[in-house]
């Protein structure tokens, strides 16, 4: 091996996380999901089961947001993703198997 060759670790960008998971956006959305939370449990009537699951359902929501995935950072970046695939237009342009895509070969055979 040479000492130009470096092994790159896969999970490289993990240290730019906090706590190696979350960016300072998923933290906000959970924070304010907990926050939430215990608004709704001190203001509301804890009586019935669905009053309870209203209260809890900030936190519960916010934390599946920001549950991390495998493949992808978390569920909030997979359903960000499947927002802009099926709002924006999808164009694929056939660009063929090599880089000039043919142009160059018609132009030549053509001048002959």
């Amino acid at each position: 091996m040479n000492q130009k060759d470096y092994l790159i670790p896969a999970n490289t960008k993990r240290s730019m996380l906090i706590f190696s998971v979350f960016t300072p956006i998923d933290l906000t959305i959970f924070l304010i999901g907990v926050g939430l939370t215990l608004i709704l449990l001190m203001a509301l009537p804890l009586e019935n089961l669905i009053m309870a699951l209203i209260a809890l359902s900030p936190a519960l929501i916010a934390g599946v947001l920001v549950m991390p995935v495998p493949n992808y950072h978390n569920i909030r970046v997979i359903l960000k993703n499947i927002f802009i695939f099926y709002t924006t237009r999808q164009k694929f342009v056939w660009k063929g198997w090599c880089f000039t895509n043919g142009e160059e070969n018609q132009k030549q055979i053509y001048k002959r």
